[in-house]
């Protein structure tokens, strides 16, 4: 009876020692992989900034500012030129059919949208994620690059706007444009105080 007793208690012991090492292994990778990940992550961060944004002499990253719309934080990166606000990248995000979305819109001085760049989403393949170029191209009332939020209703033409929403995802095209209101309010109140700022 002994016997068995002690075979047990011995694998419990070597399946204990295992699972121990199995997490220190996995701390390990985790702490490796981690840092070149973060590094990936924001060059390709940055790279969709400087796609989106007008021309600046500031380092936009320094300069950040975050601030909070309906609930929802946008950061805004001002793009400055000869100290002048010519504009900024500004990212924002919000729940879409199958999770988060998350975009950056770039804007000139006056609010006209430049471009923009889907940093991240997780719509349908082929419907949803068709949101990366679906809003730029030209054709019917899709694109939103060089209209205005403040002077046009950028909002699904099913929902009395003046934009194209992706066929057969109409969630996903208002959760993009509820970005792009979230970023271009932002983006108006801070370019706001920065022009109360310079009449100080």
């Amino acid at each position: 009876m002994k016997q068995p007793e002690s075979n047990f208690r011995n694998m419990v012991i070597s399946l204990g020692g295992i699972t121990i090492v199995a997490a220190v292994l996995l701390s390990w990778v985790n702490g490796v992989t981690e840092a070149p990940i973060k590094e990936a992550e924001f060059k390709s961060q940055t790279a969709a900034m400087e796609k989106v944004m007008p021309q600046h002499d500031n380092n936009p990253f320094d300069d950040k500012f975050t601030t909070t719309i309906n609930g929802t934080e946008v950061t805004i990166y001002p793009a400055i030129a000869d100290g002048k606000l010519a504009g900024a990248a500004v990212e924002s995000s919000a729940d879409g059919f199958a999770g988060k979305i998350a975009v950056v819109y770039g804007f000139e001085a006056d609010g006209t949208v430049k471009d923009y760049s889907v940093l991240q989403h997780s719509e349908t393949p082929g419907l949803g994620s068709k949101m990366q170029e679906w809003f730029r191209d030209p054709q019917g009332k899709r694109s939103i690059v060089g209209r205005n939020p403040g002077t046009e209703r950028l909002t699904v033409s099913k929902d009395g706007g003046d934009v194209d929403a992706i066929t057969a995802a109409t969630i996903s095209s208002r959760a993009f444009l509820k970005t792009l209101d979230s970023a271009f309010k932002a983006y108006m109140e801070y370019s706001s105080n920065q022009k109360g700022q310079d009449n100080e």
